[in-house]
């Protein structure tokens, strides 16, 4: 399919609907877009190809924000413009090691500490890799889906630089510091990711890039004061999540994994303790369960969640990440939908 095909051919029953502003990609197409104009912002092939795969898969799962609109990020992002030194382990055991990612940014640098647990998992059952000297990585479900594909059980937290504002705060102090979790199944990975922010920072970028208000009770000015101007809300910050009564809980996740972002070496490079430090733990199930039986009574959970009697209205109880692998093969037919703008954009690196 063309971006310049025409938006009467398309059927109504696609899984996204098209608008004037929008264009429809195939998956080629827009890979092909997206790892062109990453190349013209200075990255390898190799890199950009590492980049784009995950942006297409995270658009096929039907997160737009966290698609191609991510280059325009890494476009103007103020580490794009230093220097980048080759991704190297610098401490290291049979069950674990420490990656300086060289200023690379996130998707590669992830993708690479997530092949490293895989090879650890692999020899000895069980491992943690951390990696830092590195920034954004886009969402955690990718990196934990090729752990778990390769037979482990996997969880994956990211802290990231200050974007946050603490309950009774005026500034930010915290990342938006997703975390995910994933389990081998007999019919493929069930991964649970979550931000512990009231919306993922790429999200308040797109808003800003749409000229599009965010909803109630997210955005934070640079003064401490509660906006839905998104623009505004880029100089301040976001509330963690758990809206106005349990903002508690968003806060504690998000304060536990900024913690863990230690362990990852996030204050080597620049002595700052608010940085990005991602870190993986992988599992063979086999180093716990006798036979070996993870997948099959993973499984059967799942039958059972999706078994449990329904409320009246309700045709299905959904597990997490069930909804994004059903979509993702619908979209790898019907196509991508972006915005406009995005496509001009990034043809206009």
């Amino acid at each position: 399919m063309s971006a310049t095909a025409s938006q009467s051919t398309i059927p109504n029953s696609l899984l996204d609907a098209d608008e004037p502003d929008t264009v429809r990609l195939s998956v080629d197409e827009a890979r092909a877009i997206g790892e062109a104009a990453v190349q013209r912002i200075g990255y390898s092939a190799e890199d950009a190809r590492i980049v784009v795969d995950q942006l297409i898969d995270n658009m096929l799962c039907g997160y737009k924000f966290a698609g191609l609109p991510r280059i325009l990020a890494m476009a103007g992002d103020e580490k794009i413009k230093l220097g980048r030194t080759p991704i190297r382990v610098v401490k290291e055991t049979p069950v674990s090691a420490l990656m300086d990612g060289g200023n690379h940014i996130g998707y590669v640098t992830c993708y690479h500490a997530a092949q490293k647990a895989i090879e650890k998992a692999k020899a000895h059952g069980i491992c943690c890799v951390g990696v830092y000297n590195t920034y954004y990585s886009g969402r955690n479900a990718y990196f934990v889906e090729h752990i778990v594909k390769a037979g482990y059980l996997a969880m994956h937290t990211a802290s990231n630089k200050p974007r946050v504002v603490p309950p009774g705060a005026a500034v930010p102090a915290l990342g938006t510091n997703p975390m995910c979790f994933g389990f081998p199944s007999e019919e493929g990975p069930v991964t649970f990711d979550i931000g512990t922010a009231s919306m993922m920072w790429g999200d308040v970028m797109l808003h800003a890039h749409l000229n599009e208000l965010l909803p109630e009770g997210v955005g934070i000015d640079e003064n401490g004061n509660p906006t839905r101007d998104a623009a505004a809300a880029l100089k301040g910050g976001v509330a963690p999540f758990g809206g106005k009564d349990y903002v508690y809980k968003g806060y504690g996740l998000s304060f536990a994994i900024q913690a863990l972002g230690l362990l990852a070496g996030s204050a080597i490079i620049r002595d700052e303790v608010l940085d990005y430090g991602f870190l993986f733990w992988a599992v063979n199930p086999e180093i716990m369960l006798p036979g070996n039986d993870f997948k099959q009574r993973m499984s059967q959970y799942v039958r059972e969640m999706k078994a449990l009697p329904k409320q009246p209205g309700v045709s299905e109880i959904r597990i997490p990440s069930e909804r994004a692998s059903r979509e993702r093969e619908r979209r790898r037919v019907e196509g991508l939908v972006v915005k406009r703008k995005v496509v001009e954009s990034l043809r206009a690196l």
